[in-house]
């Protein structure tokens, strides 16, 4: 599809950026059509995770209380970005959070994004739902890991896959290529020292 891209997901504590934390982290780096690197995390929130999230994402207070922080996580998170696209479905909530979790350890995250909503959008424009849940009844995918991080990577990584099927690498390189936002840089480096801050 593109050169290098990692595909990422979070789980979090509810959806605003602002107010919530991440819970959850997972991410597979693709280089050159096939997988480079594989990575996912519990992240210690700092904050009690809702009890109807907790019933979404089957990830509980217990779960994540001896997990590591966002911070303490974030130069494994930055060595998978390095030089990559950030591919998600409905990037702008992953990146928004993590943009805010980046804010919150005064420092920036430079990073060009793929939303795999606006892809299947181009690529399948007679369909009207373009939810993951929608995408992976349309292709027949299937998860048993749903609403964990690293389980929708995965579908998104299949559902990238059938769709390279169905239309060609060339088309789908061309709309991605074309749906790609932000500057090619590199992530900055951190200002501050690394405290363990809340997460989602």
């Amino acid at each position: 599809m593109l050169p290098c891209y990692v595909v990422l997901d979070l789980e979090t504590t509810g959806g605003s950026p602002q107010r919530d934390r991440i819970t959850e982290i997972a991410a597979v780096r693709m280089e050159g059509g096939h997988e480079a690197a594989r990575w996912s995390t519990l992240v210690n929130p700092g904050t009690p995770i809702p009890f109807f999230i907790q019933n979404l994402t089957s990830i509980s207070n217990q779960m994540v209380h001896d997990a590591p922080t966002f911070a303490t996580v974030v130069p494994q998170l930055l060595e998978l970005l390095d030089g990559a696209v950030l591919v998600a479905h409905n990037a702008p909530f992953d990146h928004g959070f993590l943009l805010g979790e980046f804010a919150r350890l005064q420092t920036n995250l430079r990073v060009r994004t793929l939303c795999t909503v606006r892809l299947s959008r181009a690529l399948y424009p007679q369909h009207r739902s373009h939810s993951l849940d929608a995408i992976m009844q349309r292709h027949g995918l299937s998860s048993s890991a749903r609403h964990r991080a690293m389980g929708d990577v995965d579908v998104v990584l299949e559902w990238l896959h059938v769709a390279t099927l169905e239309h060609g690498m060339e088309q789908v390189r061309r709309h991605a290529s074309r749906l790609v936002k932000g500057i090619a840089l590199p992530p900055s480096p951190m200002k501050t020292a690394l405290d363990g801050l809340p997460v989602d």
